[in-house]
């Protein structure tokens, strides 16, 4: 049987209003007359090719001539954006081989250690989007399973290697992160302006949120433009010592949000990983100096001080081999920081805090000032022990704000919504008592019920913190809500399981508030 005629006429691009998230799909006619539909049969992925040019997509087949005519070929927003060639340019279609780390792949799954060349290969395969979401879940199952040191390394060092490298000129360059977990922790929107203003270069970027009701970037994005690119970036950081932006639209380690987004539907988290994904955008970033927060609580990523001690060891001994100084603290993981959880009410937080006024939360503020010091410490020019003191100089005089407003002013406005939710309800206390444990995880996952971060404005406002006394009928904290379809959700959702602990038993009741 002679093999399918795959040297046709060419068809034309048209684009496709249908987002796809990170997928690039494409979809051709049954009646297409450049090529016959079955000879994609079995073929899930196909190969665009204009000259050198190269782009694999998913393949799709439509019946419906007004979608896609027998001439053309459609792509969605994400793989015309990807592709960049206009509507009606010719290419040419044909199925797509695996890609060749596939081999790679499989090794890993009968248990082979992998070498640095075959974990370039795979990284780079994913960063080009070679790979499908079945394929990278193998990839990252076999990796859960056991992951070498030699192969962490080169890990790191693939995905840092894929996308920007930043260099700067300072020989300090500090950088700040934390591994997550805790609502409201926005220690990091203050951190940053403490000590650019100090004088050390910071230049921060940040994640979305992925299971979290808010990132650094989507709280930031309240006050100020986040999705700047490599060239505008590096004017803020020169004008200002510091900024706050998204590192997606930066495109360090973009590898690494590719592993995420498959990672997280799996609760697959393993330490490994955890290192990898912090660590190649630490290196890609340009980072010196870096201090990691670990939080640990029984509902925070890190439960225990063993684990905390096992990760910290692999930080520190991936940053020795990549030349970064990595301080690891441990901090208190057992309830939220701050009273905000949300975009707005994190926003609303930082700026209390900045701004010294008297109802700011203190646990944000202490935790801000003692991180801060530990970078400010980096400085040989500050003696030892002396960055608390001057961290809190800094933010006490206003230093801090003004700094903080003009990263503000140079990233730009921002263009996004940041009303607070006009859906509102108090979860109420049903006995006297008092706050003996909060559920992080639970918080957490009802401030996202109710919007967030999609919706700025959508959160929880907690009014209660371990430790205080509650009296029945008073309010521990309020869901807020944009669209009322969330906000019933989210309202449900605390009736049955609130996340408080109150001498053991777990207040339900919900009122409405106008």
């Amino acid at each position: 049987m002679n093999a399918p005629d795959l040297t046709r006429p060419p068809l034309t691009i048209r684009r496709i209003s249908l987002d796809t998230g990170r997928e690039n799909v494409a979809v051709i006619s049954r009646r297409s007359r450049a090529l016959h539909a079955d000879v994609f049969r079995g073929f899930s992925r196909v190969e665009l090719r204009i000259g050198s040019k190269v782009l694999l997509a998913t393949l799709m087949i439509t019946d419906d001539d007004g979608v896609i005519g027998p001439g053309e070929l459609g792509l969605s927003e994400p793989a015309f954006r990807r592709f960049n060639e206009p509507v009606g340019q010719a290419v040419s279609v044909a199925p797509a081989p695996p890609p060749a780390s596939m081999d790679a792949v499989r090794g890993k799954i009968q248990g082979r250690k992998l070498s640095e060349a075959e974990i370039t290969a795979i990284i780079d395969d994913i960063a080009h989007f070679r790979y499908s979401d079945m394929e990278i879940a193998a990839f990252l199952i076999s990796a859960a399973r056991f992951t070498s040191t030699d192969e962490l390394l080169s890990l790191v060092k693939a995905m840092a290697s894929v996308g920007t490298r930043l260099r700067w000129q300072q020989p300090i360059v500090a950088d700040k992160h934390c591994i997550g977990g805790i609502p409201g922790n926005r220690t990091t929107m203050i951190v940053v302006p403490i000590v650019a203003a100090h004088g050390l270069l910071v230049p921060k970027t940040s994640s979305r949120a992925i299971t979290s009701p808010a990132g650094t970037a989507d709280t930031m994005e309240v006050l100020a433009r986040v999705d700047l690119d490599v060239e505008q970036m590096t004017r803020v950081v020169n004008t200002c010592g510091g900024c706050l932006v998204w590192g997606g639209h930066v495109n360090l380690s973009p590898a690494d949000d590719i592993l995420i987004s498959v990672e997280r539907p799996l609760s697959l988290d393993t330490p490994e990983q955890m290192v990898a994904s912090i660590m190649s955008k630490k290196l890609a970033a340009g980072s010196t100096h870096l201090l990691i927060d670990f939080p640990v609580g029984p509902s925070a990523k890190v439960a225990s001080a063993n684990e905390a001690m096992r990760l910290r060891k692999l930080f520190e001994f991936v940053g020795d081999q990549f030349g970064i100084a990595v301080e690891v603290v441990t901090t208190d993981g057992r309830q939220p920081i701050g009273r905000g959880i949300g975009p707005v009410l994190e926003a609303r937080d930082v700026m209390a805090v900045l701004g010294n006024e008297p109802g700011a939360p203190a646990d944000l503020r202490e935790k801000s000032l003692r991180l801060a010091a530990h970078l400010l410490e980096y400085d040989p020019r500050l003696r030892g022990g002396g960055g608390y003191a001057r961290a809190r100089e800094l933010l006490d005089s206003g230093a801090a704000l003004k700094k903080m407003q003009q990263i503000i002013d140079a990233q730009g406005p921002s263009t996004c919504r940041a009303e607070l939710g006009t859906h509102a309800a108090d979860v109420l206390v049903p006995n006297d008592g008092i706050v003996s444990a909060i559920d992080c995880l639970r918080i957490n996952r009802l401030a996202r019920t109710a919007g967030a971060p999609l919706a700025k404005g959508a959160g929880i406002d907690l009014f209660k913190k371990i430790g205080d006394r509650a009296t029945k009928g008073e309010a521990i904290y309020r869901i807020y809500a944009s669209e009322r379809s969330e906000f019933d959700l989210a309202v449900a959702a605390a009736q049955t399981e609130s996340g408080f602990t109150i001498n053991h038993h777990t207040p339900s009741a919900v009122e409405l508030v106008s």
